[in-house]
């Protein structure tokens, strides 16, 4: 027993002494060691080419531990290689390798088109040609508008241009019934300070007028003035339509003994003439039965004088079942077309009438020597339609306000015509 326990103590002692020897000696050696090889071996060295050849080292034991042998390896890198050079050739063909035709294949296909071309460009020529002829024949049919008959003829002793309008044949039917009412305006341009018109004729293609207008017009002036004949279907409704005209420059005609003779008529302009605007303001106290309008200002209106411009002025009438209750009128402004009044009159009105008149309002061209000429007109009120409607009902919806609005100035005859249509 107690050889046993010594041979175990002897072991024992054996077993740890070899990690302490080594503990024991390291320290030892670092203590004598020199300063320098001490920091060499705290911080070493990388270098490139170990790390490289210990990373293949590692590769190469892992792929001869890999239980695949090295030619299915091979065969597999081999199969991968390809994959990618057939995707990069795929891509490079899409991209770039979109090939030319053949200089004899697009030569052959460019003169097919060309021939294509020039086929449709004959075919096209005469169809161009055709409808020309067409559109010809249908104009010529078209300036079938109809003829007047007219007379001219100057009396020295008075200085006075005297023109008979005597009848018209073959008018272009304007209605829808095949016929037209027709009326002819007479004036001179440039001026257009005075115009005549005939009177209408109801439901006639062949009218007779026989009526005569005189222009006191010196001589001397008469060679730069062009006589304008226009003849008008009339509608009670809408806006005359013009069936034709004739121009006579004087300069052409010779006066020293009475003319008269046939032309045709030609197509005149359509170009709408613009009037002008208005801003009206309107007022209306039911309380009182008082109605005030503010002739505010107007703009753009048409030029009536020689020199470009007018000399405008408005008249005020308030009416009734088309009699005349009161008219007023504001000043004259002088040589504009863009006049400030911002004038306000006055009218009694009780609250039981106010659905049953109606305001007036006319620009004129004050003329110190002859008559006014009007410019524009509309109307307010009962009958009213458009814009002259819609401001009534604004100012009767807002009692004791004022409420301003800009209103088109229309032709004359348009707005009496109007005015004296039954409301619908």
């Amino acid at each position: 027993m107690r050889l046993g326990s010594g041979v175990l103590r002897a072991r024992r002692a054996a077993e740890p002494s070899e990690p302490e020897s080594e503990e024991t000696t390291e320290p030892a050696h670092h203590e004598h060691a020199h300063p320098e090889h001490h920091h060499e071996h705290t911080h070493p060295e990388h270098h490139p080419g170990h790390d490289y050849n210990h990373m293949k080292e590692k590769f190469m034991n892992e792929l001869h531990h890999l239980p695949i042998p090295m030619w299915a390896v091979g065969a597999i890198v081999v199969l991968v290689l390809a994959l990618v050079a057939c995707f990069i050739f795929c891509v490079f063909k899409k991209c770039f390798g979109k090939k030319k035709k053949p200089k004899k294949a697009r030569e052959r296909k460019a003169a097919g088109r060309r021939r294509k071309e020039k086929e449709g460009d004959g075919e096209a020529g005469d169809k161009d040609g055709e409808a020309k002829k067409d559109g010809e024949e249908q104009e010529k049919e078209q300036e079938k508008l109809g003829k007047l008959e007219f007379s001219l003829d100057y009396n020295f002793t008075d200085a006075q241009l005297i023109v008979g309008i005597l009848q018209a044949q073959d008018l272009a039917a304007m209605d829808m019934g095949g016929t037209s009412d027709p009326y002819v305006k007479v004036f001179l341009l440039p001026d257009k300070k005075k115009k005549f018109e005939t009177k209408v004729q109801r439901k006639n293609l062949s009218p007779v007028f026989n009526e005569t207008f005189i222009f006191k017009i010196p001589y001397a002036e008469l060679g730069g003035k062009i006589l304008i004949l226009q003849v008008f279907d009339f509608d009670r409704f809408s806006k005359h339509d013009m069936i034709g005209e004739i121009k006579i420059p004087m300069s052409s005609v010779d006066l020293g003994q009475p003319m008269q003779q046939w032309r045709d008529l030609e197509s005149g302009e359509k170009e709408e003439e613009k009037l002008g605007d208005i801003c009206i303001s309107l007022r209306y106290v039911p309380t009182a039965g008082k109605l005030t309008v503010n002739i505010m200002e107007a703009k753009n209106l048409k030029k009536m004088d020689v020199g470009g411009l007018s000399d405008p002025f408005v008249k005020i009438v308030l009416q009734q079942n088309g009699k005349r209750i009161k008219k007023k009128k504001t000043t004259v402004k002088k040589n504009t077309l863009n006049p400030y009044f911002n004038e306000s009159f006055s009218f009694e009105v009780p609250f039981e009438q106010i659905q049953k008149v109606q305001v007036v309002i006319t620009v004129y061209d004050y003329d110190k020597l002859g008559s006014n000429d009007p410019i524009g007109k509309t109307f307010m009120g009962y009958g009213a339609t458009g814009v002259g409607l819609r401001h009534w009902s604004d100012m009767l919806a807002n009692p004791r306000r004022p409420v301003a609005q800009w209103h088109t100035l229309m032709p004359e005859e348009e707005v009496d015509a109007a005015l004296k249509a039954k409301p619908r």
